[in-house]
């Protein structure tokens, strides 16, 4: 009776070391997730963010120490002179909090900048208010866009525009593998562009993310993309079936974690507050920030940083290709040296029948 080469043992076998060894890629990217997300996650403790205090006198004096002796390090809380300025470092990203004492105190917030910030500071200083027997009223002076109440909706954007461009990257560098690279170029810039396009979409007319800035906002989602894109299919050249680990830790272990879209630097472990200053999610999520809402304050930091990440696309596709031409030479080689190989044999036999025939 005939037997279907994959009821043979030995074929059984084979097979079973090969679905293994391909296990090995989820495994890792379970460790890697959990270790990433749940590190950068899972005990937010703030350190070290700023609030200010409004007034001049002794009592904001001993209030702002107060609050700093108490906060351990949570907090770094200084005194400002009056309201205007505590506003002003609130739309400039220099402080998460400003608290105007008094008869009818309030707190001034910018949920814009970060909703779980402003959240965590409306706590501290609620309790401040009531220990001096006065409810707190909150001013929100940079509010979020009427369909992205919690802050939040950027990062699930970069989420969106992440998941496409790495998942393009095992497209284009697998199934294009046998393009030539200059084509497989063309199309991760194309496909930026397309995925781009789709998040511009999303953050605009299909879920209102924003209310104005939509084109500033594509324009940093295609830098974004593309960045992700030629370093994916870049990599490929190098690491084969390891590439989808390869962008997954880049780009979403690091990356998200990394972002400031949940929480900012300062109320997450120092290694992801780190990456925050130059990780391209980070770039893309507080670029949007600071184009939407904060009136293009320090935007040029964060556009340099999705560029530089862009830059480093353009380097590892240019060093992939002289790698690949290195491989055709030696490929190229091999086939003359298996050709000449070939005929040298044929040459011998036609010199001793050349002499056997004087």
């Amino acid at each position: 009776m005939f037997t279907g080469p994959s009821s043979a043992p030995g074929s059984t076998a084979g097979a079973l070391r090969h679905v293994l060894s391909h296990l090995v890629t989820p495994l890792l990217m379970c460790i890697g997730m959990g270790l990433a997300y749940l590190g950068a996650f899972h005990a937010p403790e703030p350190h070290d963010l700023r609030v200010d205090v409004v007034g001049s006198g002794a009592s904001a004096q001993v209030l702002a120490q107060t609050l700093q002796d108490k906060g351990d390090g949570a907090l770094s809380v200084r005194t400002v002179a009056d309201r205007d300025i505590a506003v002003n470092h609130l739309k400039t990203q220099q402080s998460y909090g400003a608290y105007v004492p008094g008869g009818s105190p309030e707190l001034m917030v910018a949920t814009a900048s970060s909703d779980t910030s402003a959240t965590l500071v409306q706590k501290v200083f609620t309790e401040v208010a009531a220990g001096q027997g006065s409810p707190l009223q909150v001013t929100d002076v940079s509010p979020t866009a009427g369909g992205d109440p919690t802050g939040q909706g950027i990062f699930f954007l970069l989420v969106a525009v992440s998941i496409g461009s790495y998942a393009s990257v095992a497209v284009i560098g697998g199934a294009g593998a046998v393009l030539a690279l200059r084509i497989r170029a063309a199309l991760a810039i194309g496909t930026s562009f397309l995925v781009s396009l789709i998040g511009a979409a999303f953050a605009g007319p299909v879920f209102g993310l924003v209310d104005h800035g939509l084109g500033g906002l594509w324009a940093m989602a295609w830098l974004y993309s593309a960045g992700i894109l030629l370093i994916g299919v870049g990599l490929h050249t190098f690491l084969k079936r390891w590439t989808t680990l390869g962008v997954m830790l880049l780009f979403v272990m690091l990356n998200f974690t990394s972002s400031g879209g949940i929480f900012r630097p300062e109320l997450q472990p120092g290694f992801f507050g780190s990456l925050h200053s130059f990780w391209n999610g980070a770039g893309f999520v507080e670029g949007v920030r600071s184009h939407v809402y904060f009136g293009g304050h320090a935007l040029g930091g964060h556009l340099l940083v999705l560029a530089l990440w862009f830059v480093a696309g353009v380097v590892v596709m240019g060093v992939a290709g002289t790698a690949e031409a290195k491989r055709r030479r030696e490929v190229a080689a091999s086939a003359r040296e298996a050709a000449a190989a070939v005929r040298r044999p044929v040459g011998v036999e036609e010199e001793m029948e050349e002499a056997v025939g004087v």
